[in-house]
């Protein structure tokens, strides 16, 4: 797949078919070469041809800014599929997305399900001006999406939407302090920011992100939220732990391991 991505990006094309190959041009493997050698040393794909996949869309990322996974599309399904749910019941959606990095999560529940309002916001703001050009590129009216930079941890924020959200999502930075990413792709081009969640669990962030849930959405308002593999139980004690919510539940990505907690406000 990535030397498939490499030649379509040296040639210019959307998509190259093996069966019905394309004459290849002058200078081809001279354009390709180097695409290869920068993949060889493990520069993540995505930072090569310039975008990413996530579920319907396609993404521009940039260096600096943590690169969307397949991971998370079965995350974004739930607030797709909730917001779809409101919609039926004839209201408008309030999504708040937090720690949205190049915005995918937030674009994903836009695109999809055109009657929502979607807020997104990240701590930083080169992922928010990113998120904002994916927002420009993707949708016809990129003001669908309020997009702000702001502190998960700030008490001050959305104040003005405060117990009326209908669903909180979000992929926070989850990954213990101590802890090293064993693929150079992470380790070694995503921001750390976006990586260690803080603590000796990696939930310092995590338990922010909770907290606002608890304070901006509506009773009966929907919370997802990722975590790593192996958190499930800790991110489901901390959830209970609130009283806000009803009993959490723990729900799988595609290869089976524990992705995203899923609780309902009472």
């Amino acid at each position: 797949m990535d030397a498939i991505a490499l030649a379509e990006h040296a040639l210019g094309v959307a998509q190259l078919i093996l069966a019905v190959p394309p004459p290849l041009p002058a200078g081809f493997e001279t354009a390709l070469d180097p695409l290869v050698r920068r993949r060889e040393a493990r520069e993540p794909l995505q930072h090569i041809v310039g975008y990413a996949a996530f579920r319907h869309l396609k993404v521009r990322v940039e260096p600096g800014v943590f690169l969307p996974r397949p991971e998370t599309e079965v995350v974004a399904q739930q607030a797709v599929d909730e917001a779809k749910l409101l919609i039926a019941a004839g209201r408008e959606p309030l999504v708040v997305d937090v720690c949205t990095g190049s915005g995918v999560i937030a674009l994903s529940v836009a695109a999809e399900v055109p009657g929502s309002r979607v807020i997104a916001l990240d701590l930083d703001p080169a992922a928010v001006a990113l998120a904002r050009t994916n927002a420009e590129l993707i949708l016809e009216d990129a003001a669908r999406i309020r997009l702000l930079v702001g502190d998960v941890g700030d008490p001050a924020l959305l104040t003005d939407i405060a117990g009326a959200v209908d669903i909180l999502i979000g992929n926070p930075p989850y990954i213990p302090d101590d802890a090293v990413p064993l693929e150079r792709e992470v380790a070694d081009h995503d921001p750390p920011r976006a990586l260690f969640g803080g603590g000796a669990d990696g939930l310092d962030l995590p338990r922010q992100v909770v907290a606002v849930a608890v304070r901006l959405l509506r009773p009966g308002g929907l919370l997802v939220m990722e975590h790593a593999d192996v958190q499930g139980a800790a991110v489901r004690k901390l959830v209970d732990g609130t009283g806000a919510f009803e009993s959490a539940t723990t729900h799988l990505d595609l290869t089976g391991r524990d992705r995203f907690v899923r609780a309902r406000g009472r």
